[in-house]
């Protein structure tokens, strides 16, 4: 037979040994099944808006198949796009500059990457090597040069499968994870520009309340100098113009604090804020913001970033077991080196000197002390764990989803009803100003009349406020839709 066929034949059989150590073996993970959702099939009634979706019959662990489920829990106006400019052009300046949403994406590609190391493990280290050896006490010396296969395991048992499996689930948990930051990040945008637009209709509220009471102080000041009115009466009215300015004061720390915060939320990159965002009290503000229709529990399964992350760790800690489990088989690692070798140097590249080797090496655990125990325990407890968290979640989801259903009704009727008594207020203000004017009633009606309008108006800004809040926490509880989250 000539040198080359040798060669050949040699280069086969490293060409086999690499074939077999990519063969993987068996998985000793259990089947995974996703478990039941501890949760009822249909929201409660008190919870559902006039226009709501009927009860379902479907199991609350079964998502809804088709169109049928992303029409009905993302019916809303947000999912193209926001109604008022200002507040599209605050959520695109968050979504960009957020540090919240830039450490998240970097959480990301660190798991990738681990994702990435995990799964390279499966596969052989390759090298091309050479050596030289000179004893010290004789002459002969030794070369060789070729390719090398370091000790690498056979994944028989699919121990490094299991562990590539859960370093993939733990990424696209991170994945999800980064998801649910979006929509935690734009829902705080919106609620931020809320409270900052609120604020400053209470600041301007309070300077109206202070322009109106100074007028007032100024009648009193003329009725007492032509003997009409009492000084008693024109001190009361300056204390409501003290009470006032007092108020003032607060109005304007909470909002400077609230627009500090909306200025954190996009990276502080808007210098502009929501300055020139329309008056809180107009009726553009916040119209069509808001849920249609909520759908059905069973679709936050796949609708809500933290419930499929959750899954996800739950199918890590899975395949966490199938690796312990494998741990109690026995280990078979492969080395070998296919190339040339030689006595000499300027003969080792020549006919004849091939060269194959190839060490087997078989472990088979016999006493641990107990270790190979104590991780399969371990990794069966965190697997009990997961699948608590994933119930946990899904419960949460299900209380945050009803209880913002249950103050979309509401609080619609709440700005309606102290719509109305403001409306009260100001005609009965209108005439007790004109019976005290007439003498019938004395100042402290008017006083009385006063606190009360200041009262209602500021009650009616606290309802219109909760009311879009109420809306941005349904947004984030459905999982928010994909144009603006994913």
């Amino acid at each position: 037979m000539t040198a080359p066929s040798r060669t050949h034949r040699r280069a086969a059989a490293l060409a086999a040994v690499c074939a077999i150590a990519l063969v993987s073996g068996c998985s000793l993970a259990p089947l995974y099944e996703r478990p039941a959702a501890p949760i009822p099939a249909s929201y409660p009634a008190a919870a559902q808006s006039p226009d709501a979706q009927s009860p379902d019959t479907r199991p609350a662990n079964q998502p809804a198949s088709g169109n049928e489920g992303a029409s009905a829990i993302r019916s809303t106006v947000w999912c193209t796009q926001f109604p008022d400019p200002v507040l599209r052009r605050l959520v695109t300046t968050a979504l960009e500059h957020n540090r919240d949403l830039k450490l998240a994406a970097a959480r990301v590609e660190e798991a990738r990457a681990l994702h990435g190391v995990q799964s390279a493990s499966r596969l052989p280290t390759v090298a091309l090597e050479g050596t030289t050896t000179h004893p010290a006490r004789n002459n002969e010396s030794a070369h060789q040069a070729g390719v090398t296969l370091a000790a690498y395991e056979l994944d028989f048992f699919g121990k490094a499968k299991n562990l590539s499996d859960a370093a993939l689930h733990e990424y696209l948990a991170t994945e999800e994870a980064q998801r649910a930051a979006r929509i935690s990040v734009l829902a705080e945008v919106v609620r931020g520009y809320v409270l900052e637009r609120a604020s400053a209709a209470r600041v301007d509220l309070a300077r109206r309340a202070i322009a109106s009471r100074t007028a007032a102080v100024a009648l009193l000041t003329r009725r007492v100098a032509a003997g009409v009115s009492s000084p008693l009466e024109l001190e009361q009215a300056r204390s409501l113009v003290g009470a006032a300015d007092t108020d003032l004061i607060e109005q304007q720390l909470v909002h400077a604090r609230a627009d500090h915060a909306l200025a954190l939320l996009t990276g502080y990159s808007d210098r502009a804020g929501a300055k020139d965002a329309p008056p809180f009290t107009s009726a553009a503000f916040g119209a069509g913001w808001g849920v249609t229709r909520a759908g059905l529990p069973s679709e936050l399964l796949t609708a809500r970033p933290d419930i499929v992350a959750a899954e996800q760790r739950l199918q890590a800690a899975n395949a966490q077991i199938g690796a312990a489990r494998a741990a109690f088989f026995p280990s078979i690692r492969l080395t070998a080196m296919g190339g040339v070798a030689s006595g000499e140097l300027r003969s080792l590249f020549t006919a004849g000197s091939g060269a194959l080797q190839v060490v087997p090496q078989l472990s088979l655990p016999i006493f641990d002390g107990g270790r190979n125990q104590a991780n399969l325990d371990l990794a069966r407890a965190r697997e009990s764990a997961a699948v608590i968290e994933y119930e946990r979640t899904i419960q949460t989801a299900f209380r945050e989803v009803s209880d913002a259903l249950a103050g979309q009704a509401s609080l619609e009727r709440d700005v309606a009803a102290r719509t109305a008594l403001r409306e009260v207020e100001a005609r009965r203000r209108t005439m007790t100003m004109n019976r005290y004017l007439a003498g019938a009633v004395g100042y402290l009606e008017v006083l009385d009349v006063e606190r009360s309008l200041l009262a209602a108006d500021q009650a009616l800004l606290d309802a219109r406020r909760a009311r879009l809040e109420n809306a941005a926490a349904l947004y984030r509880a459905l999982g928010g839709c994909p144009s603006v989250s994913g």
